[in-house]
């Protein structure tokens, strides 16, 4: 009985860490949400209103300003602007396409 409660609880252990690994990834690439990343969509963009003015690349406030360009603000396919996965919504859809 001790032999099957040990094997047991490695199991739950085992399929509990790769469980949790993989769904901390899914539809999130490495990279995005980044200063490197906010970069390239802002000389895509340009957020600012030329004088130097705009919001601070990566708040929610760019976000906003970044849907507003795209013409996607409400969206509702859009995932919701505080998550990695508008990041990569936002770069599968509108920015890897103009590069």
């Amino acid at each position: 009985m001790s032999k099957k409660l040990n094997i047991s609880a490695l199991i739950v252990i085992v399929i509990s860490t790769f469980g949790c690994a993989a769904s901390e990834d899914i539809g999130v690439r490495k990279g995005l949400c980044s200063n490197t990343w906010y970069s390239l969509v802002e000389k895509q963009l340009n957020t600012g209103d030329g004088r130097g003015h705009g919001p601070d690349m990566g708040s929610l406030e760019w976000r906003s300003v970044v849907e507003f360009k795209l013409g996607t603000r409400g969206d509702s396919e859009i995932p919701a602007l505080d998550t990695d996965q508008w990041c990569d919504y936002i770069d599968t859809h509108y920015i890897r396409q103009r590069t």
